[in-house]
């Protein structure tokens, strides 16, 4: 597989006899977008990360504090900046809790589209392949199960949840646009549930719920009767996935996630079974516009990617726990 494109910024690099980059990560003191920067830099290429900290956090970064190949801005996207020439743009740069991105409702909007738009600028003048995280959250509650990216999805556009789900569509049309219109070497991932270490504990999503609770021994919140479902994603699969789709020659959406499905009661059970925790469930009333099934038809990524994730949930739980246990 490639290290990157044919960009005359690309340098070589003899001992490893690859090309290596100079990269742009937005969102990069994220969960996902931290765990990318580790990636690349790991790679050998040189990263330039920004993030306006409305939702990063520097401890996700802060192992990267001596790297000589790491610099960090503090920046907000949605501003214009010029970060100089770069051979790749990763934009990972928004909210993606639902308590963070309702409570940020219009800079979710603002990230979704001004600040796209300012990180597709970048690529386009820099001739950069531009990579942008969507979201499975693109499928709402979807009527269509298991879900390919041919489905145009079930959304609703002035719920609750709209601001990112409707910010996320916004950006995959715009980087359509950039690419048809404008010859953009552009890449779109859907990410489906992901977790694993950096997640934020008080993420609002379910796998750092039930992790937090199990370890504090309180009760399990169960929203609804919890045989809606989800598919987990392990961050490293995950990133894999990412890497491997924008050095490909795919411009449409991938999905990008685990296939197998867990009602919220059996995730729940997985989490107890790791933790040795003996905590009750408690059970809550579904919050609007919460999906009740969701799972990805990964049968793109496996054709055109040769990917599929590795590590199944309880052994990504194991693999969790001491970040979760540092965090109590």
């Amino acid at each position: 597989m490639s290290c990157g494109n044919a960009d005359p910024f690309l340098t070589k690099n003899p001992e490893r006899n690859c090309l290596t980059m100079r990269v742009l990560v937005t969102g990069a003191a994220g969960f996902l977008g931290s765990h990318l920067t580790d990636r690349l830099l790991g790679e050998g290429h040189t990263v330039l990360g920004v993030d306006n900290l409305s939702t990063g956090d520097l401890s996700n970064i802060a192992h990267l504090k001596s790297e000589s190949r790491f610099v960090f801005e503090q920046r907000d996207i949605c501003q214009p900046f010029d970060p100089g020439p770069v051979d790749a743009v990763y934009n990972m740069a928004s909210p993606a809790s639902p308590p963070e991105y309702l409570r940020l409702a219009i800079e979710t909007l603002r990230v979704g589209s001004v600040g796209t738009e300012n990180a597709l600028e970048i690529a386009q003048k820099y001739n950069a392949a531009f990579l942008h995280a969507s979201t499975s959250e693109c499928y709402g509650d979807p009527l269509e199960h298991p879900q390919t990216e041919s489905y145009w999805g079930n959304v609703n556009p002035v719920g609750p949840r709209s601001v990112y789900d409707e910010a996320k569509r916004y950006a995959e049309a715009l980087t359509m646009a950039y690419h048809r219109s404008r010859g953009v070497n552009t890449h779109l991932v859907r990410i489906f549930n992901t977790y694993g270490p950096r997640l934020h504990p008080s993420d609002g999503r379910v796998i750092s719920n039930f992790m937090m609770q199990a370890l504090r021994d309180e009760p399990l919140t169960v929203y609804g009767d919890g045989q809606q479902t989800r598919s987990f994603c392990y961050v490293a699969d995950l990133i894999e996935g990412i890497l491997r789709l924008s050095r490909s020659g795919e411009h449409l959406p991938v999905n990008i996630g685990n296939p197998v499905e867990f009602t919220i009661l059996e995730c729940a059970e997985a989490v107890l079974e790791v933790t040795g925790a003996k905590s009750e469930l408690r059970f809550e009333p579904l919050p609007q516009d919460d999906p009740t099934r969701r799972r990805p038809d990964i049968s793109k990524a496996k054709a055109i990617l040769d990917w599929e994730p590795k590590i199944d949930l309880r052994e990504g739980l194991r693999l969790s726990l001491d970040f979760f246990k540092s965090k109590v």
